[in-house]
């Protein structure tokens, strides 16, 4: 019903997480399964998006939950607020989507004076009652009134001091009595409201801030990085407490089905005895491995294993699970699909689909491209001596240095300037957010493998190190202590999440090397995807590496990046210096033999199959000095004249004098306002066809000479920035009437293609002029986007990020592609050029053939191919899949 808000955990739709939320949807799936769950209800997150949209709760809604507590205390056998058998509730957000630790969580709500003696009474314990007290007042006066944390600290440290104790939860009770006295006068010191005393009241209020906290920073910047809508509002979740803190016999803990960072089928995670939830999850206490519960808690754990087990079978997932151990009997808190490293992502689809679990379709949909990229991360090169200043907990994988920050808006600022860092902190919370996604890694003394920090990174796919128990950060002074090492702000760390290590200084790392299991994967994506993927490749050494992780040819070799070598660039600002044909001719003559041996390279590597080859496409100018340095030198040089007698020396600073004002007159001449619309990419051909001549010659001398030594080549000529089919026809003609002087001269043919890259506004709505001459497409997305949207991508990088986080834009459309524009634009292009030519070959070379949304869309619009960077063709060849099976 549209005005039903509320629903309890026995009678929701366990199947609609869009309206209970996926932590509502989990409740009740367990509740009906009769698995051992706290009652509780669930408030919808319809309520919320009406909330967010009016400011007060809709209609009805609270006089549903009120309902609901009356059920849950027939349900309980408490009553909320009562002095004899009180009932606490928790409150926890819960959005259809899985947000760990970005939303907010008030426990033991309910209590106050009154039923604080109730509680003491049945439990026999008053410091167990006043510890629940001190957390309820401490997690309200932050959550619902806005208390910083660091508020409340003073007063802690203080009574633990006094008191010699290390955690608030062994202070005794006449400590905590006066502690939770404190930390009151601190809640309306700092927010001008009392911590209220009626239990419905401190109800109303928290569910309106969990409400809220949909809205905070930190929610907005995961949803932000994993593209979650914020549409989807969040559900609160309403329980009755069980207590994991209420005893030796008592505990709390997290549990994954299998190991969210190998994947290896083992229960997996940690138990902290007599403590609650937070304890775990805030890092506060170093908790033990789940495998000690068996020793303390061999009935629950057995429980628990069997459970664990019940719900991955279930789901078919890996599960996360929540749980709380009370005086012996053990309660399910949560499951939820557990979050988990690339590495574990293949392993456990490919396990699960081996044992029937799954198929071949659900294991390929179950890995992300994201999660998949993350199995490229570098590992520590073992070749290398390391200093090891430290050692943690292994918590997400990768090895990556950086310099040290201490805080998360310093590791913003420094990362926006082009400074690599890691955040160092004793533990991280969800107001760290912005920083974790600014580092490198992330690096904490406190907290275990399920910590804040732990989560949040592997979900990022950053690498992580938690619980590095010699580290001692002082932020006053900037310091990190590792023992007897001192580092300060700004000193360079390497971080290994893959053993936990923590090392001084930048140390050197390697790619790693792929396994069975994700071989098994790609050979099942490649089975499923429509799509071709080549690579970007400009060297031999290049198009093998790319070869090696599955590419399917060369979708773009940049000529000019051939031509920077130390002779090479010589050879190059000789041509563009001289000062007529002949002389440009004669330079030419050096640069063929290098394009004609890189060429050949690459055929060789890419022996059967494709190599896409684009003709100089830069303006001129980008090879010569840069003109600031050149008159720098010059101004030294007559420096240096006026200071010499010698004549030798005064005729050699005149010629080289000279010589500098020659080349700064030849940049000057060639400088243009707008490069990147000047003259270049065919532009250049055209004005110098002895170039395109070269160019053509080295490829196909090249050519024959790999196919007289029985290599398969498929070349085929891009011709650069096209936007008139007169332009085409010209350099197509000049390069099959150079193809046929070395076809004739060697006495030896070799299939060719010539096409285009599509990169102009123009081409896309001319497709079909062009494609009389073209005999391929390759749309330059890069370059489209730049032209279609008025953007520089090196300038716009200023503007863009603010652009998508205020959702002017969805994505920055040089990462991904803007498909209502520039998309529509290449699906005008893809059917006017196979209007004309129906069996033209069209694929993609922009940044965008390795991005997988984008790739989604070259699915949907009928391209052959895509081509990315070397290292994101295994991701490519996924996110093909993906696109093939959606």
């Amino acid at each position: 019903m549209a005005d039903t808000w509320v629903f309890d955990f026995q009678d929701g739709d366990a199947t609609d997480k869009a309206a209970l939320g996926g932590k509502g949807a989990a409740l009740a799936s367990m509740t009906q399964a009769d698995l051992p769950v706290p009652p509780g209800f669930t408030i919808t997150t319809d309520a919320c998006r009406s909330y967010q949209q009016q400011s007060v709760f809709p209609d009805l809604m609270w006089k549903q939950v009120e309902e609901a507590i009356g059920r849950l205390e027939g349900l309980t056998g408490k009553e909320f607020g009562s002095s004899e058998n009180p009932l606490l509730v928790s409150v926890r957000s819960g959005s259809a989507v899985s947000m760990p630790g970005m939303m907010d969580t008030v426990l033991n709500l309910g209590i106050n004076e009154q039923a604080r003696v109730g509680l003491a009474r049945v439990t026999g314990d008053d410091q167990f009652a006043w510890d629940s007290y001190r957390r309820f007042v401490t997690m309200f006066g932050e959550i619902v009134l806005g208390v910083a944390p660091d508020r409340f600290e003073g007063a802690v440290k203080a009574t633990l001091d006094m008191n010699g104790c290390d955690t608030p939860g062994n202070l005794p009770a006449d400590a905590l009595s006066g502690l939770v006295d404190r930390l009151k006068a601190i809640v309306y010191g700092q927010s001008r409201h009392e911590v209220p005393d009626d239990p419905f009241e401190q109800l109303r209020l928290t569910v309106g801030a969990v409400f809220d906290s949909w809205s905070n920073k930190r929610a907005q910047d995961y949803r932000n990085l994993n593209g979650i809508p914020h549409t989807l509002g969040t559900a609160v979740n309403v329980q009755a407490m069980v207590f994991g803190n209420s005893g030796p016999t008592s505990g709390t803990g997290v549990a994954f089905t299998r190991n969210p960072t190998t994947g290896e089928a083992h229960l997996f995670g940690e138990f902290l005895p007599d403590a609650q939830g937070e304890d775990v999850v805030a890092g506060m206490r170093t908790p033990l491995p789940i495998d000690h519960m068996a020793e303390t808690f061999p009935e629950a754990y057995g429980q628990l294993l069997e459970i664990a087990g019940r719900l991955e079978t279930h789901y078919g997932d890996m599960q996360d699970l929540e749980f709380t151990v009370e005086n012996g009997k053990l309660w399910m808190l949560q499951t939820r699909s557990g979050k988990r490293t690339g590495r574990a992502a293949v392993k456990i689809a490919v396990d699960m689909a081996a044992s029937g679990l799954i198929d071949e379709r659900q294991a390929l949909q179950r890995v992300s491209a994201d999660q998949l990229e993350q199995l490229l991360h570098p590992l520590v090169d073992p070749a290398v001596e390391v200093e090891v200043i430290g050692v943690g907990l292994p918590a997400s994988p990768g090895a990556v240095s950086g310099q040290i920050v201490l805080t998360a808006d310093a590791a913003v600022d420094l990362s926006e300037a082009g400074t690599p860092v890691i955040l160092v902190r004793h533990e991280t919370n969800p107001d760290d957010f912005h920083g974790m996604v600014a580092s490198r890694a992330t690096l904490t003394a406190r907290g275990g493998v399920t910590s804040h920090a732990a989560v949040v990174a592997r979900g990022m796919g950053k690498s992580c190190v938690v619980g590095c128990s010699n580290m001692r950060v002082d932020f006053e002074k900037g310091l990190v202590r590792f023992d007897n090492v001192v580092l300060a702000a700004g000193d360079w760390i390497t971080v290994d999440g893959n053993t936990g290590r923590v090392m001084a200084g930048q140390v050197a790392t390697i790619e790693p090397e792929t396994d069975e299991d994700f071989d098994i994967l790609m050979g099942w994506a490649d089975s499923h995807r429509k799509l071709g993927v080549r690579a970007n490749a400009d060297t031999p050494e290049d198009a093998s590496e790319a070869r090696r992780l599955g590419a399917q040819g060369i979708g773009l070799c940049r000529t000019e990046h051939m031509f920077f070598g130390e002779e090479r660039i010589a050879a190059m600002r000789e041509m563009i210096m001289a000062p007529n044909e002949v002389a440009r001719r004669e330079a030419l003559a050096k640069l063929e033999p290098y394009q004609t041996a890189d060429f050949e390279g690459i055929f060789t590597a890419m022996d059967g199959f494709p190599v896409t080859i684009r003709l100089l496409d830069p303006p001129l100018h980008e090879f010569l000095p840069n003109e600031q340095d050149l008159a720098r030198e010059l101004t030294d040089l007559k420096l240096r004249l006026r200071l010499l007698n010698g004549l030798d020396d005064i005729d050699r600073l005149l010629e080289e004098i000279h010589d500098r004002e020659v080349v700064i007159a030849q940049v000057q001449r060639l400088a243009e306002e707008n490069p990147m619309l000047g003259h270049r990419g065919c532009r250049l051909g055209l004005t110098y066809p002895e170039v395109t001549e070269m160019q053509a010659r080295a490829l196909f001398t090249a050519a024959v000479r790999c196919v007289d030594r029985g290599i398969t080549v498929m070349p085929e000529v891009m011709v650069p920035l096209v936007g008139f089919e007169p332009e085409l026809r010209t350099q197509a003609e000049l390069i099959r009437s150079v193809a046929e002087e070395v076809f004739l001269y060697h006495g030896l043919r070799v299939e060719f293609l010539v096409g285009t890259m599509v990169e102009l506004p123009r081409a896309c709505l001319r497709a079909d002029e062009l494609a009389t001459v073209a005999e391929f497409f390759s749309f330059g997305t890069n370059d489209l986007t730049q032209m279609t949207l008025g953007m520089s991508r090196d300038d716009s990088s200023r503007f863009l990020p603010g652009y998508v986080q205020r959702g002017v834009l969805p994505a920055d459309p040089f990462q991904t592609l803007d498909i209502a524009g520039v998309g529509e634009l290449v699906r005008i292009g893809v059917e006017r050029g196979r209007g004309q030519r129906a069996d033209m070959k069209i694929g993609v070379c922009g940044e965008h053939g390795g991005d997988a949304a984008s790739i989604a869309f070259c699915h949907d619009v009928g391209l052959d191919y895509v081509s990315c960077s070397t290292y994101r063709v295994p991701v490519a060849r996924l996110a093909a899949a993906h696109a093939a099976l959606a």
